[in-house]
């Protein structure tokens, strides 16, 4: 399953960081974070229970760019 959540960030290497977070949760099949729409695509893996994999995906993202959000 795939879903485009819409993020505030202040840099495009902020929005490196927060793909690379991102990528890295667990339940993350893979991810894009797009700086210039301000949007971040999820495609998440069989069975993951989007939302909690959401609440680690911007809890990892924080970790990175404290300033980050992600309207989940």
């Amino acid at each position: 399953m795939k879903k485009t959540y819409k993020i505030e960030v202040d840099c495009a290497n902020c929005a490196n960081k927060m793909e690379e977070a991102a990528k890295k949760t667990a339940g993350v099949k893979d991810a894009v974070v797009n700086f210039m729409t301000l949007k971040m695509n999820v495609e998440f893996e069989d069975g993951a229970d989007v939302k909690a994999v959401m609440q680690d995906v911007l809890k990892n993202c924080k970790k990175v760019e404290d300033d980050c959000e992600i309207y989940i």
